[in-house]
Order: C-alpha cells, then sequence, then structure tokens
C-alpha cells in the first residue's frame, strides 16, 4: 500500500509555498491527525461512530492529498464498526506518512 508524499508535499507546497520548514511542520500536523483519527476508528463503539471517523480521516487526507488514505478511509466507513481487516490496512498506511 503505497502512500502519496509527492501530493501531500505538493499540497502543502500549493498552500503555503516552498517554506521547507513550514511544510515540515504541517506534515507533522497532519500525521498526528491522521492518528487520532485511526484512534477514533480503533475505539469506535458501534457503526455510527465508526462511520463517523471514517470520514473525518477522509476529509483530512483529501484536504492534504493523500489521495490513497482518503479512498482507504472511505472504504473503512462502508464496514462494519472494529473490522480488524481495515484497522490494520488504516494502522499500516498512517504509519508510512
Amino acid at each position: 500500500m503505497a502512500v502519496d508524499p509527492g501530493a501531500i508535499d505538493a499540497a502543502l507546497s500549493a498552500a503555503v509555498g516552498d517554506d521547507p520548514a513550514l511544510i515540515a511542520e504541517l506534515r507533522a500536523a497532519f500525521r498526528d491527525s491522521a492518528r487520532r483519527g485511526l484512534a477514533a476508528i480503533e475505539t469506535a463503539q458501534d457503526d455510527a461512530a465508526w462511520r463517523a471517523a471514517a470520514w473525518r480521516l477522509k476529509g483530512l487526507a483529501a484536504s492534504f492529498g493523500a489521495v490513497r488514505l482518503a479512498a482507504l478511509a472511505t472504504e473503512a466507513a462502508r464496514k462494519p464498526a472494529r473490522d480488524a481487516s481495515m484497522v490494520k490496512q488504516l494502522r499500516q498506511m498512517i504509519a508510512r506518512l
């Protein structure tokens, strides 16, 4: 499962210009937010909470140009809560950010 580091950097660069320090800071904030999104998915107690967390993660990923993560989060929203395989896939992808 590949991530989109080039797309993420391009989205950040388009938003803030060519400032490597700021891009690095925003990338770190994105990773932290994605990890919190994953935590919300992992702790969802029912299908509604699972879906809401997956849609939030999808929106975050889309706003940063992480197309593959957004697609995976969209797929997760269609799964029942606590789908272990989906959690594993999301965890692996987010670890690669």
